[in-house]
């Protein structure tokens, strides 16, 4: 199956990140979202990430022109009715994916793969909103994508064994390492074990154990990690890292290990979501 034009649901951080990856390597794109300002912030963002690689030489002011010329962005999903392949990226609500696969179901061609990068939740829960199971897959890639090389490909109850080589094979064309999440359960790989970390690391803060700076320290410099936990969840969003720890609470038995800290939910309520608001677990002045 050769795939030339693959369509992104969602402009937002991952979503802009995945549709630029898949220009840089020749595809067209035709990244959707909800309004005009979400896709332009979008297309923003994936020219100001390609002017950082022309000042530092690696690639031309042409590669940079000849990749956004491939990407096309809107708000309307029919154009998305003639693509090869299609990624989701939009927030991390069932229901909400649930609603973008069926509308994908019937708009693209019965041969053509829906992919969804979830960072947590249930493949055979989307694909049972659409009429082609065994061509729905997991395809999670990590923040930032154009820099991050993992890309978790996770098979839902249904889906072929053509469906994850394709999506492997693509991912791997976008220069990304890939596993091969074997069964559908919440978090995967990663988050299955990243999760629990950022728990422990919120709740030393809590107890008073340690300070956010030196946990950050401690983890950066005792296990060699290229970020602290709290540096992490400043760069995803900490909302992001609620919305997962509530998910695998809710899915793996409500074990008190994945329930969320208090002082996660403070974070939220007071508004400090990471560098998308300019304030998290640290302050970053003006986005």
């Amino acid at each position: 199956m050769e795939i030339k034009k693959i369509g992104v649901v969602g402009a937002g951080t991952m979503g802009n990140g995945i549709a630029q990856v898949a220009a840089q390597i020749g595809c067209e794109v035709v990244m959707r979202d909800i309004e005009d300002k979400f896709v332009e912030r979008g297309l923003k963002n994936i020219d100001r990430f390609l002017s950082k690689g022309v000042e530092k030489g690696k690639i031309s002011e042409q590669d940079k022109s000849d990749i956004l010329g491939r990407i096309k962005g809107t708000t309307d999903m029919a154009d998305l009715k003639d693509v090869d392949y299609v990624i989701e990226a939009v927030i991390e609500d069932l229901d909400l994916k649930k609603q973008v696969f069926k509308e994908l179901d019937e708009l693209c061609r019965p041969e053509v793969i829906l992919a969804t990068n979830t960072s947590s939740m249930s493949i055979t829960e989307i694909a049972s909103a659409t009429k082609r199971p065994d061509k729905v897959c997991g395809m999670h890639f990590f923040n930032p994508v154009p820099l991050m090389r993992l890309v978790e490909i996770i098979r839902g109850y249904a889906t072929s064994d053509e469906t994850i080589s394709i999506a492997t094979d693509l991912a791997k064309r976008m220069g990304k390492v890939t596993v091969e999440v074997k069964k559908d359960s919440p978090g995967f790989i990663v988050n299955r074990i990243m999760i629990p970390h950022m728990i422990e690391a919120i709740k030393i803060v809590e107890e008073g154990i340690a300070s956010i700076e030196d946990v950050d320290i401690a983890v950066k410099n005792g296990l060699n990690y290229p970020m602290g936990p709290f540096e992490l969840m400043d760069l995803t969003g900490i909302d992001i890292a609620l919305f997962v720890t509530d998910y695998l609470y809710k899915e793996l038995n409500k074990e008190l290990k994945w329930a969320a800290p208090n002082l996660l939910k403070t974070m939220i309520r007071s508004g400090r979501l990471g560098r998308k608001t300019g304030a998290g677990w640290y302050d970053y002045g003006n986005k």
